[in-house]
């Protein structure tokens, strides 16, 4: 920042003396008398000139420009500025003087300032340039040698190129551009040839020996993108990805290359973002007293993240888990200062503690996202499983009808529709409660129901990459195993999306696309991280895991959809239930639960009839 603004006051001092100068050297040189004549007439002259350079280089932005990055359109800024002081001076003299210089004079006097004015940026581009590859500043990403092919045949491409070739950087060399558009083909962008379209990427990079390939098409879709990824991730090659023309131009950082980012495994999936009604959101939100329960962990500090952008009168931060809440906490300060940032620490099975919290603050809107998730670990601890997730949610969920809540969301998930584990069950157990309560309470009550999130905290993608850091080998319980997914950000945009849409006892469902095979995900991340494998990394089988599934749903049989404004989201259908036998059935299950008792997944398929042994799941898929 110092050495810009150093950079902006050399530039002003020498615009001023360089105009002067060259009026100066204009007058000498046409030989007129005016110099002598008018003493009063020079001076005036010399001063105001060198003003509206300034003044109009300032207006055109001049000053502005990054000129190590700049282009003849930058250029243009200076002749224009220039073009529009010579009017001002033309103007100035007549109205004091009541004449102005000869028009070799100021036709001199302009063609010398422009030059000048042009040399000056032309030299600090170069020398800054120069300095930067000498010391290694903003040189070339060190993952980026070899030779390189480009994806697209644009301004990212040309951009990418142009800054690179300013660079000189040794071991770097454009082989290629690959380009769907047939007229583009065997054209040439900055120097380097269209090789073809997509379609050639195998041959293109067998050809020329690439080792990077870089995406370089910011306005294209996720869709099309995954497509084209998943063609070049077959090459073997580095994939590197470059960021929307919007994020380059707009961003402090000018340089193209300090974005360039390593393709992530969210880019191949081809999932369209979720497009969020932001109004309804912050309608719904602002000037809200909201509450997160797990407010620390994966969705329930992204939750957090979104809802303080959105002002919201108070958010409260509850975790069991203080290093969770420390850590969203100081974020959330640092981000939001003026934020009214409660953080507590208490578990939702705590009776009390939920009742103190709930009189003290009197939230107006609950995030439950309060649970133990972990499949194969809730197996082995049922009786756990139960006593928070499903009677932390009922004893939540009552505190939220007693203290008057406006809305309370239930983080679901897919495991709930047709379970064969008791994490599933017991989720379904929260949907029911969800339910029951909204049929008798003011609170609007709903469940929002998706799958499993990429890089929340003990799944796979995380598993994976620890596995690959580690030389493998990275394990997949069965090779036919699918899942659907959908990233951190989108599961928070539909929690808070069906928030806003709630009318109270909804279950909200996303579509979620495509279900993606664990295997091909495990496969895709070991090329990602630029290893071959089975070569330098192998796969290998554990078998399924206890109450693990081959597949998931996300509608049982009974559930219907309706559509909401946002096509994406969906509304499964209420399913019915006996109210008061339910309610009979959960005091046994918490009596069950509390005893330890090795029953208590007996009593949960009381509840929950769809709650299955995921081997008579699995034997149906594997018949079909």
């Amino acid at each position: 920042m110092k050495n810009r603004y150093l950079a902006f006051l050399s530039s002003v001092v020498f615009d001023f003396f360089a105009a002067a100068l060259s009026l100066l050297a204009s007058l000498k040189l046409v030989g007129t008398p005016e110099l002598t004549d008018n003493t009063d007439m020079f001076v005036f002259s010399v001063i105001v000139w060198s003003m509206l350079i300034v003044l109009s280089l300032y207006i055109f932005k001049a000053y502005s420009v990054l000129w190590r990055f700049s282009r003849i359109p930058d250029l243009l800024r200076v002749f224009a500025g220039v073009t529009v002081a010579f009017g001002g001076l033309f103007i100035c003299q007549m109205a004091v003087f009541g004449r102005a210089y000869s028009l070799p004079v100021m036709l001199l006097a302009f063609s010398f300032t422009f030059f000048l004015a042009v040399m000056l940026r032309l030299l600090m581009k170069y020398t800054v340039l120069r300095a930067a590859c000498e010391s290694g500043e903003n040189a070339a990403p060190s993952e980026l040698d070899g030779n390189i092919m480009i994806i697209g045949a644009g301004s990212a491409a040309s951009m990418l190129i142009n800054e690179f070739k300013s660079y000189k950087p040794s071991g770097i060399k454009f082989k290629c551009i690959i380009d769907d558009d047939p007229s583009k083909k065997n054209t040439y962008i900055s120097g380097v040839k269209v090789y073809g379209d997509r379609n050639r990427i195998i041959e293109a990079a067998e050809k020329y020996e690439i080792d990077t390939i870089l995406f370089a098409i910011p306005s294209c879709g996720s869709k099309e993108r995954s497509e084209i990824l998943n063609i070049c991730k077959e090459t073997n090659c580095r994939l590197k990805i470059v960021p929307s023309v919007y994020q380059m131009i707009c961003r402090e950082k000018s340089s193209i290359s300090d974005k360039i980012r390593k393709v992530e495994i969210e880019d191949l999936l081809g999932r369209e973002p979720i497009s969020l009604d932001i109004d309804r959101v912050i309608n719904y939100v602002a000037g809200k007293t909201v509450l997160v329960t797990g407010g620390g962990g994966t969705i329930g500090s992204e939750l957090c993240r979104q809802i303080a952008a959105h002002e919201p009168k108070r958010l409260i931060v509850f975790d069991v888990y203080e290093n969770n809440a420390y850590d969203i906490q100081n974020e959330l300060k640092r981000k939001y200062p003026k934020l009214d940032l409660v953080t507590l620490i208490g578990s939702v099975r705590d009776s009390k503690r939920l009742e103190c919290m709930f009189n003290t603050y009197r939230p107006d809107i609950v995030y439950h996202a309060a649970a133990h998730k972990h499949v194969p670990l809730m197996e082995d601890s049922p009786n756990e499983a139960v006593k928070n997730n499903v009677f932390g949610t009922l004893k939540t969920a009552r505190c939220a009808d007693k203290y008057g809540a406006e809305k309370f969301v239930l983080i679901s998930t897919d495991k709930a529709v047709n379970p064969t584990n008791i994490m599933g069950a017991r989720k379904r157990i929260c949907e029911m409660i969800i339910q029951a309560y909204n049929n008798r309470s003011e609170t609007e009550f709903v469940a929002v129901r998706f799958g499993n999130v990429l890089g929340s905290n003990g799944s796979v993608i995380p598993l994976f990459k620890k596995q690959i850091e580690a030389g493998g080998p990275v394990t997949v319980t069965d090779p036919d195993i699918i899942r659907y997914f959908m990233t951190i950000p989108e599961a928070v945009s539909l929690v808070l999306q069906a928030g806003a849409y709630a009318k109270g006892g909804e279950i909200f469902v996303l579509d979620m696309g495509e279900p993606v095979k664990i295997l091909d995900l495990a496969k895709n991340l070991i090329r990602l991280s630029g290893y071959k494998v089975d070569e330098d990394i192998k796969i290998e089988f554990t078998g399924l895991r206890p109450g693990e599934k081959l597949y998931e749903e996300l509608l049982m049989n009974e559930e219907g959809l309706q559509d909401t404004p946002n096509k994406l989201i969906h509304i499964g259908k209420p399913i019915d239930f006996d109210m008061e036998k339910f309610e009979h059935q959960l005091q046994e299950l918490y009596e069950i639960a509390n005893r330890d008792s090795e029953s208590i997944k007996d009593a949960v398929k009381i509840i929950v009839p769809t709650y299955v042994k995921p081997e008579t799941v699995n034997e149906r898929v594997e018949k079909k």
